[in-house]
């Protein structure tokens, strides 16, 4: 009689395990405690969309590292290109010049983030540092002082991008004035309306037009309007069909550039390249990061050639963009995504989102299932609709006993944002500590 090849045990120890509890105390005495941690995962190694932690449990990772490894834990493509890359040299400033990040560029500019338009590229570190940049050249070009943003969005910690963030009080608690000239708007939400009317898009839009530019806010005087394409942090919120569009054709009646930030968004995650291509919608101004190094410390501003090229030299500048051993990252993480994770993103995540459907039919405590791709939130509600945070949480908590990364966003939604190297068998494992997560903590 033939053996079924079964996987190990996920959890082998009692959860934290003695050698993360030990980790996590030492980290008590000398790490900053700001960072908002949940549940007590002390990492070893992955692999994929597996990881191990310190004890020897085996983890299912649909975190990703907050959508940061795309092409999986330490893809062996990934691997090789930081290795041949530092083995050359680690750092030249961006005084001069080298090979691999012209090349990031010129594939940047060859992904027509823009359309037909040529791009060109800033490269930073991180998200928020994309952010500021962003910023700072939508304000150099324009020469007006203004910008909106949306209430949920998030573009980072620093002062510039904190001023944007509007996910959570907490992450501005404390730091008030940030950068000032920022006003924020609804971001158009069709299970949580705001406005009255079917269409929240249109409704968002006729706010911006006909009520802030008309008493509040001169449109003459408004850089940019900033926003994710598909929401994160505020909930992986996918707007209408028609609204990206509608603020595109906002933003070149007022002068107004459009700056999208597909931060987390982009790279595949969704199934296209960068989220706004679902509705063949093209900003000014492109933020790139995380899942675009693939675990390597790399950011991108992406503009339009006829905004970026009025930069003078000296306007904008950094010691670390441009580093050959992130722009050797981002080359091979730019081609597996392209070549490889992109279709199966579109073809895992339909699966995903159905499995998921039939969990929403099973429990009332589901309040919508939304995303595309790899991109997917799972809303939890009350009996009478309202969000159910604490069911959010504990449900969180003990995914995690059972073997499963998760992370939340919005007020009650659970956000799956797994290395696109997924298949159907990691999604069926996923659903099954998932629902028992649930079903312990409805019965808590």
């Amino acid at each position: 009689m033939t053996a079924i090849a079964t996987k190990p045990p996920r959890i082998i120890t009692e959860l934290p395990g003695p050698k993360a509890k030990a980790l996590i105390a030492r980290d008590a005495e000398v790490v900053s405690p700001s960072y908002p941690r949940g549940v007590p995962f002390v990492m070893d190694h992955g692999k994929g969309a597996e990881v191990w932690d310190v004890d020897g449990n085996r983890f299912l990772d649909f975190c990703g590292g907050i959508a940061v490894a795309n092409t999986g834990h330490s893809h062996p493509k990934v691997v090789q290109a930081i290795k041949d890359a530092a083995d050359k040299f680690l750092h030249i400033s961006s005084d001069f010049w080298h090979e691999q990040w012209v090349l990031l560029a010129e594939r940047m500019n060859g992904l027509k983030p823009m359309g037909d338009e040529p791009v060109m590229s800033f490269m930073c570190q991180s998200g928020a540092e994309a952010v500021e940049g962003a910023l700072k050249l939508a304000r150099y070009v324009t020469g007006r002082p203004r910008f909106i943003g949306f209430l949920g969005g998030f573009h980072g910690r620093t002062m510039g991008a904190l001023a944007f963030t509007a996910s959570k009080y907490t992450q501005q608690s404390g730091f008030s004035p940030t950068m000032p000239g920022v006003t924020h708007v609804p971001f158009p939400n069709s299970f949580r309306p705001l406005f009255v009317g079917k269409d929240q898009g249109k409704a968002v839009l006729d706010y911006i037009e006909n009520h802030l530019f008309q008493n509040n806010v001169p449109p003459k005087d408004v850089a940019a309007i900033v926003i994710e394409p598909i929401q994160g942090e505020g909930g992986y919120i996918v707007p209408p069909d028609g609204f990206l569009a509608g603020l595109r054709a906002l933003c070149d009646k007022h002068g107004i550039l459009l700056i999208f930030d597909e931060v987390q968004s982009g790279i595949g995650r969704t199934g296209k390249m960068f989220a706004a291509q679902h509705w063949g919608v093209t900003p000014d101004i492109m933020t790139l990061a995380k899942g675009l190094g693939s675990g390597i410390p790399v950011g991108m501003v992406v503009a339009r050639k006829k905004w970026m090229s009025q930069w003078k030299r000296g306007a904008h500048g950094n010691t670390y963009g441009g580093n050959p051993v992130a722009a050797a990252s981002a080359l091979a993480t730019l081609d597996l995504v392209e070549h490889e994770l992109m279709a199966n993103a579109v073809r895992v995540g339909e699966y995903f989102m159905a499995r998921l459907r039939e969990l929403q039919a099973k429990h009332t405590c589901i309040g919508e299932v939304r995303g595309k791709g790899l991109m997917i939130g799972l809303e939890f509600v009350q009996p009478d609709g309202s969000a159910a945070a604490k069911l959010c949480d504990d449900i969180i908590v003990r995914a995690f006993h059972h073997g499963l990364l998760l992370l939340p966003c919005g007020q009650s939604t659970v956000r799956f944002m797994p290395p696109l190297v997924i298949t159907t068998d990691d999604v069926d494992e996923a659903m099954e500590m998932l629902e028992e997560a649930m079903v312990e903590a409805l019965g808590a």
